[in-house]
C-alpha cells in the first residue's frame, strides 16, 4: 500500500487507530516511528484528523469536515525546462492563496536552473539571464512549502504541477506533497460547455483575457478566474472540500 492508496481508503471510511498505525508502519518501513511519520505527513499537508467513537480513536480525512469556502485554496502554476520531473528543472513558481473568494496572499519566484532551452524561452519568454541569479531550488521550494501549508492545491492539469513539485521536494530531502488536490480542467468540464479546455483557450473563450500566458503567476491567476466562473454552476450540495473534489471527478451524487 502507498500513502495515496491509504488516503483513498480514508475517503470512504475512518480507520481505527490500531489498523491505521499498522498501515503507516508498513508504508514507512519496518522501523518506522509512527508518531514521527504522522508529524511529517501533516507537515506535508496530509488532511488527517482523529476522532473518538465509542472509546476508540479513528483517523479520518478532514476534507469531509472542512467547508471549501472557509478553506485556503492555493492556485499554483510552474514553468519548467522540460516535461519530466526526473530529467527537468523548475524555472518559475507562481501561486495565489484564496479564501472566501478573495486573494489573500501571493507567491512568485524564478528558480535557478542549469539551462533554459530555446523552445522554452520561445514559449515562456524566460531566458537563462532571467534565472542566472535566481534563488536555488531548495530555498524556493522550502518557501513554497510554507506558503502552501495545509491548503488545497489547485491547478489546471493539476497532476503535472503536483507531481513535479512533489518529486523535487523529495529530491531536496523534504517529505513531498500530500495536500488535497483539485483540477480546474476537471471542474470546467463539469460546469462550462466548451469545445476545448486548455488554459489559453478558456482564457479567451470566457473573456478572462489575462494578458500574459505561460508564466507561472499569470497562469495561476487564470486558473483562479476559471474557478470563479465554474463556481457559479456548482450544485448547492457542494459544501466540503471533499464534495468539491468528488464533484470534479464525477463521484458526487447530485
Amino acid at each position: 500500500m502507498t500513502y495515496p492508496q491509504l488516503f483513498d481508503k480514508l475517503r470512504h471510511n475512518p480507520i481505527p487507530q490500531k489498523q491505521f498505525y499498522m498501515y503507516i508502519k508498513n508504508i514507512g518501513g519496518l522501523y518506522a516511528d509512527v508518531e514521527s511519520e504522522l508529524e511529517l505527513l501533516k507537515g506535508a499537508g496530509a488532511p488527517l484528523d482523529v476522532e473518538e467513537q465509542n472509546g476508540e480513536r479513528y483517523f479520518y480525512l478532514n476534507t469531509h469536515a472542512r467547508l471549501w469556502q472557509k478553506s485556503n485554496l492555493v492556485f499554483v502554476d510552474i514553468e519548467t525546462n522540460g516535461s519530466k520531473p526526473q530529467s527537468s528543472e523548475i524555472i518559475e513558481i507562481g501561486a495565489l492563496k484564496v479564501r472566501e473568494g478573495k486573494i489573500i496572499e501571493s507567491f512568485e519566484s524564478y528558480v535557478y536552473a542549469s539551462c533554459v532551452p530555446e523552445n522554452i524561452t520561445e514559449l515562456t519568454g524566460i531566458t537563462e539571464a532571467d534565472i542566472a541569479t535566481a534563488p536555488h531550488r531548495d530555498e524556493v521550494l522550502a518557501q513554497f512549502r510554507r506558503f502552501l501549508d495545509d491548503g488545497v492545491f489547485v491547478a489546471h492539469n493539476v497532476n503535472f504541477d503536483y507531481s513535479f513539485l512533489d518529486y523535487h521536494l523529495r529530491q531536496c530531502g523534504m517529505f513531498g506533497i500530500f495536500n488535497p488536490k483539485l483540477c480546474t480542467i476537471e471542474l470546467a468540464r463539469k460546469t462550462i460547455p466548451s469545445q476545448r479546455y486548455a488554459l489559453s483557450y478558456l482564457n479567451d473563450f470566457l473573456g478572462i483575457h489575462t494578458p500574459i500566458s505561460h508564466r507561472a503567476y499569470a497562469d495561476a491567476l487564470t486558473s483562479f478566474r476559471i474557478f470563479e466562473i465554474a463556481m457559479i454552476m456548482f450544485p448547492p450540495n457542494i459544501q466540503s472540500i471533499q464534495d468539491l473534489i468528488d464533484f470534479s471527478k464525477g463521484r458526487l451524487k447530485l
